[in-house]
């Protein structure tokens, strides 16, 4: 079965920003211009953080988005293909989440590939990894 990335505990996250350092380093990268997933002040640490990720919809509007079909839909979310991809940014705008970040070097989109690795070195217990059936 398929799984995909979701946010279970917001309230436990503390901004480490670890799941983003390790999705950038996934992608051999250091610091977290190339990470997938986002993490972003919601009021700090009275108020919280929000914690941004792709939620492997099943209609994507991103993929709608895609003039030139760059974006394609498998069983745990999107793919983007690179070498299709004319940066255009439409995908981005389409997103209503904000899941769809911006690799300003390479001109192309960040969306997570829901490998889960993020979950791994989220000490707080903010992600998991959850089984979906899309029927």
């Amino acid at each position: 079965m398929a799984k995909r990335l979701a946010v279970v505990d917001v309230e436990r996250c503390v901004n480490c920003l670890l799941c983003v350092f390790a999705c950038a380093r996934r992608a051999g990268e250091g610091g977290s211009a190339s990470s997938a997933i986002a993490v972003r002040s919601d009021g700090g640490m009275e108020r919280g953080f929000v914690v941004i990720v792709c939620r492997a919809c099943p209609n994507p509007p991103c993929l709608a988005a895609c003039p030139v079909d760059a974006i394609t839909n498998g069983k745990a979310g999107v793919r983007v293909l690179l070498d299709r991809c004319i940066g255009c940014r439409a995908c981005v705008s389409a997103c209503p989440f904000g899941a769809v970040r911006w690799d300003a070097v390479q001109s192309k989109p960040l969306i997570c590939t829901q490998c889960g690795l993020c979950v791994n070195f989220c000490p707080r217990g903010v992600l998991a990894l959850e089984e979906i059936d899309y029927g």
